[in-house]
């Protein structure tokens, strides 16, 4: 009976367990990882496709050159053992066999140099392209501005959803989504065909701009300014990732890339055109509290929630809002300083890429949310006058 008890007791746990593997299971993302991926990502550039190529090319060469000289050098080492009688050779130099190996590895390397290194003169070459896109690393997050071509002007910040930060926080249990940390509230939009140039910079710390399916990896470096290029074949949806380690929130900080067909492409910019010119507020114009708070509550949900966390307590390093003093504070120029400027060498980075209005949004909503019932309303014209201080 014991016996029984105890398989029994094993049937349920493996069971547990595959049940388990089953609910945290992912599929194959399209433009993303792949499951069990070990090739590199399915090329949609031209780059890509090269990349490819010579990722191929110098590992058959290397795995040729391998076999072929350990299995001369075992074969010698093993047919002219000493055992069975053999004694060492007593020749000396042989031109050439010196020749030999010095011409024929000579031409291996520019075998392996000349296609290797026409693929790196392409990848530096930035010139005529159709679209120019600045991409600012921030911790963590990316914005994009659209400096040249169809879209021209647009500007937005891309951050990590809400929702998957929120999974991460709490063990990512239960029914995990392919794109998991993967899935942004803007993705960088872009027409299929056309050459997209990436100018990347940073705003706090080195970052990386990082696409595997465009074959594409350029560093942002704060202060300075580097660029690289892509055209999609294809359309979709096309993921990626900071590549360079930069703080805590480093694997919260991914890149959605989407390729529209031209006429898609043209339909996107009109409306995000329009939004844009509806969210233009005028720093002057004085809000009602009740409004916003509105607006504070969307800014902080998009921007300041996933450090510190949305009952506003902080966590760890990240210092509580609910009840600082800074906060609490009926001067207000204190607590929007600390948002244009950052404080405690990066640790909590400056927020200048947001609006006048969305800065006096947000330090409203901290200034009336949680415990924090002051009644300050703060207006973008505060905002505007200490911005540049």
């Amino acid at each position: 009976m014991k016996s029984i008890s105890n398989k029994l007791a094993s049937l349920l746990l493996t069971a547990g367990a595959l049940i388990g593997t089953a609910a945290h299971a992912v599929n194959d993302l399209p433009g993303g990882p792949a499951v069990r991926q070990l090739n590199l990502a399915p090329p949609v550039t031209r780059i890509a496709e090269e990349q490819h190529f010579l990722h191929w090319m110098m590992l058959i060469i290397c795995v040729v050159i391998f076999v072929a000289v350990f299995s001369v050098m075992f074969y010698s080492i093993w047919k002219h053992r000493k055992s069975v009688g053999y004694k060492p050779a007593t020749f000396h130099e042989s031109t050439t066999v010196e020749i030999i190996w010095t011409i024929v590895p000579f031409l291996i390397v520019i075998g392996m140099a000349l296609p290797a290194t026409k693929v790196v003169v392409a990848m530096k070459d930035t010139s005529n392209a159709d679209l120019t896109i600045k991409a600012t690393g921030y911790q963590w997050k990316w914005g994009y501005d659209y400096l040249k071509g169809e879209g021209e002007g647009l500007s937005y910040i891309s951050t990590l959803d809400a929702t998957q930060r929120a999974m991460s926080n709490n063990g990512a249990k239960g029914d995990i989504p392919d794109n998991y940390l993967l899935k942004v509230d803007n993705p960088l939009v872009v027409p299929v065909g056309k050459k997209v140039r990436i100018i990347t910079t940073a705003n706090d710390v080195i970052h990386a701009f990082m696409v595997p399916a465009f074959g594409i990896k350029q560093d942002a470096i704060p202060g300075f300014v580097r660029d690289t290029w892509f055209r999609a074949e294809k359309a979709g949806d096309y993921y990626g990732q900071c590549a360079e380690l930069c703080g805590k929130e480093h694997a919260y900080m991914p890149i959605h890339v989407k390729v529209l067909a031209a006429a898609e492409y043209s339909q996107w910019v009109e409306a995000e055109k329009k939004k844009a010119a509806a969210k233009a507020d005028d720093p002057s114009k004085v809000w009602a509290l009740d409004d916003i708070l509105k607006r504070g509550e969307k800014v902080y949900a998009s921007n300041c929630a996933a450090c510190h966390q949305p009952n506003g307590k902080g966590a760890g390093p990240i210092k509580p809002l609910d009840g600082a003093a800074v906060v609490l504070d009926a001067d207000h120029a204190r607590q929007i300083a600390v948002l244009l400027n950052g404080q405690n060498n990066g640790a909590m980075p400056s927020w200048k890429q947001l609006s006048d209005t969305d800065i006096a949004a947000v330090v409203t909503y901290t200034k009336n949310n949680w415990s924090n019932k002051t009644g300050q309303l703060v207006q973008p014209a505060e905002v505007l006058a200490l911005r540049g201080k």
